[in-house]
Order: C-alpha cells, then sequence, then structure tokens
C-alpha cells in the first residue's frame, strides 16, 4: 500500500490517504483512573487545555483554587482516590482534552463514558452546560462522601460466574468486560467476598476508591441530588452519545429526565454492552480522554478493534512519571490522527 501524502491546507497539516478516515469517538474514564498530577504536564505547555482547565477551577469557585494546587503539587492534603478530589479532577483533565483534541479539528461522532465520564460526554455533548454540571458534580460529591465507607473491586470473571457468591452489601458495579466485573458495596462485606472470591480461584484487585460508587449504599445520596439536576436545563444531546448506564445511545426523554442523572452514582456501569453497540454501528478511532489508559486496555479486548476495524488512542501516559510523558503520548495521538487523514492543525 503507497504511503499517504502530506498537505498543508489553511493552516491545517493533513495527510492524503488512500480512502476516507474513520470518524472519531470520544471516551472518557471514570473513578479509579486517576492518578496524582494526571495531565498536570500539559497545564504550562498546551494553552488550550491550560484555558479549558482553568475554566471547570473557575466554575467550582473557591474549591477549585484549592483543588488546582492540590492537582499541581507533588503530594496533595487529600488522598487523590478521595472522591473530592477523584472526581472533579477526573472531569476536569477529562474536559480539558476534549477541548484540546477539539482545538486540533476534531469533532467526535459519537461519545462515550465510563461512571463520572458520562457527565463529562453529556458537556461535550451539549446536554449540560459547563458551569452546570460542575456545579451538580459537586452537589454529587458532597452528598456521596457521607455514605458509609466502602470501596470497589475489579474481578476477572463474568457477571454469570458470580451469581450466588455475593453477600448483602456487594453489588455489581460495573460491567467492563465479558472476564471483567467491578464489584461495589461497604467495606466489610467487600473484604468478605473479595477474601471468598480469591479462595475459589477469581483474581481480584481494589479499584483506587474510598467510596462504593454504583452500588445501593449511594441511594440516599442519589435522591438528594436529584432535586439539583432539576433546578437546571437540561437538552436532548447534540451528537450522539451512548450511555454506559442504558447500553444504548442516549434517547432524548432519557436525557431531559433529572433522574436518570441523578441515580448514576448507584446504577451500575454497562461499559462492555454499551461499547458493543457503538462498535457494531461503524468502524471508528476512538480516543481515550483521560489518564491510565485503562478504558483503551478494555477497547483492545473487543473483536473489532482485534481486527483492526476500529482503533482505540489514548492521549495520556498508561502511567504517572515525568511531565514529558504527557507530552509524548499527546504528540503520538496528533500523529495517529494525522496518518488516519483527519485534517488538524498544526501543534505548536
Amino acid at each position: 500500500m503507497p504511503r499517504p501524502a502530506f498537505a498543508r491546507l489553511d493552516g491545517m497539516v493533513t495527510t492524503v490517504p488512500p480512502n476516507h478516515p474513520r470518524p472519531v469517538g470520544f471516551l472518557f474514564p471514570g473513578q479509579g483512573a486517576q492518578h496524582t498530577r494526571m495531565a498536570a504536564g500539559l497545564y504550562r505547555s498546551e494553552p488550550v487545555f491550560a484555558d479549558a482547565i482553568d475554566a471547570v477551577f473557575e466554575a467550582m469557585g473557591g474549591h477549585g483554587d484549592v483543588l488546582r494546587s492540590d492537582w499541581l503539587a507533588e503530594s496533595s492534603t487529600t488522598p487523590i482516590d478521595h472522591a473530592t478530589r477523584s472526581q472533579p479532577l477526573l472531569f476536569a483533565v477529562e474536559y480539558a482534552l476534549s477541548r484540546l483534541v477539539s482545538h486540533w479539528g476534531i469533532s467526535p461522532s459519537v461519545l462515550l463514558g465510563h461512571s463520572v465520564g458520562e457527565l463529562v460526554a453529556a458537556v461535550v455533548a451539549e446536554v449540560f452546560e459547563l458551569d452546570d454540571a460542575v456545579r451538580l458534580l459537586l452537589d454529587r460529591v458532597e452528598h456521596v462522601v457521607r455514605a458509609p465507607s466502602g470501596g470497589m473491586v475489579a474481578v476477572a470473571a463474568s457477571v454469570a460466574d458470580l451469581e450466588g457468591l455475593l453477600p448483602d452489601g456487594v453489588a455489581v458495579g460495573a460491567v467492563n468486560a465479558p472476564w471483567q466485573t467491578v464489584l461495589a458495596g461497604l467495606d466489610a462485606p467487600l473484604a468478605a467476598a473479595t477474601k471468598t472470591l480469591r479462595g475459589r480461584g477469581f483474581t481480584c484487585l481494589r479499584v483506587p476508591s474510598l467510596t462504593a460508587f454504583h452500588s445501593p449504599v449511594l441511594t440516599a445520596a442519589a435522591h438528594r441530588s436529584e432535586q439539583a439536576f432539576a433546578a437546571v436545563r437540561i437538552r436532548p444531546p447534540a451528537r450522539p452519545l451512548y450511555s454506559g448506564y442504558t447500553a444504548a445511545l442516549l434517547r432524548p426523554s432519557e436525557a431531559v429526565d433529572p433522574g436518570f442523572w441523578a441515580r448514576q452514582p448507584v446504577a451500575p456501569v454497562l461499559f462492555w454492552p454499551a461499547l458493543d453497540v457503538l462498535l457494531a454501528a461503524d468502524d471508528f478511532v476512538l480516543l481515550e480522554l483521560g489518564p491510565g489508559q485503562g478504558v483503551s486496555r478494555l477497547v483492545r479486548r473487543h473483536a473489532a478493534v482485534r481486527t483492526g476495524r476500529s482503533t482505540v488512542v489514548p492521549l495520556l501516559p498508561a502511567l504517572p512519571g515525568p511531565s514529558d510523558r504527557d507530552h509524548q503520548a499527546i504528540r503520538a495521538a496528533h500523529a495517529v490522527l494525522l496518518a488516519e487523514g483527519h485534517r488538524l492543525r498544526e501543534r505548536p
């Protein structure tokens, strides 16, 4: 196959591939992807990213100033896995990455978020205004941190494998892949379930979370946040948004329902079923807009990606490290889109 030629058009850099480039989808990770100083290496060198993340911090008021300082510090005053840090920082970083990629000239054809990532996807899809989404997120966090102490555990097993093995107080919190299920619950029953499952030969790994997201533990918190969602303007998606809670395209009636958004900390995340439906619709270049590359590892297991019909590209490194790793990952993603044939603005 001949190598694509390069061209410069109106300040843009593009390749001229033999075929039309595949459409781009945005994937936004959720709780567990966070780590100290995630994407901080981009703050001083990527003005679009910096402006976008500052807009999120400004929408948070005084909390945003504290959050920015903690994010840029070598060690934060509050553990990064605490919901008051992980949730708003994941939202801020992922939103800022979406603005950076959009500045390159990429408009997403589809969106899919995992857990809090769905709220970011909803902002990109214009379901919520940014300022409203930020306030709603902080309101949600305020309620969930009052819940009893709990956590989450990833198990290398299908949901069917776990039937009859989970004690009261432990629920399926996410279906990440056919053989990766996340459990959520209070600390004591979750520890008991983990011990039982390991005794039966299942591999279990604690998810970085101090809260039992996507379990009945947060039912009261979800009820308390519904009023806040009902008080803001909510619109149908302006672009296709696949929901991790319905495993389907988000319908307008669902999108404008405050209860749908308020229930998300309790409802299980059906990430793999949603991904399955998304990849059945077309072949895509899927960008993981968030830290850790955990979503990319999951997506690479899908047959559509293993066979090369679709591909997934992370925008940040797999592990924490020096700032230059953030730049390397960004440059690599830009190069992939360029080689795919997308018309891109030249990076400074």
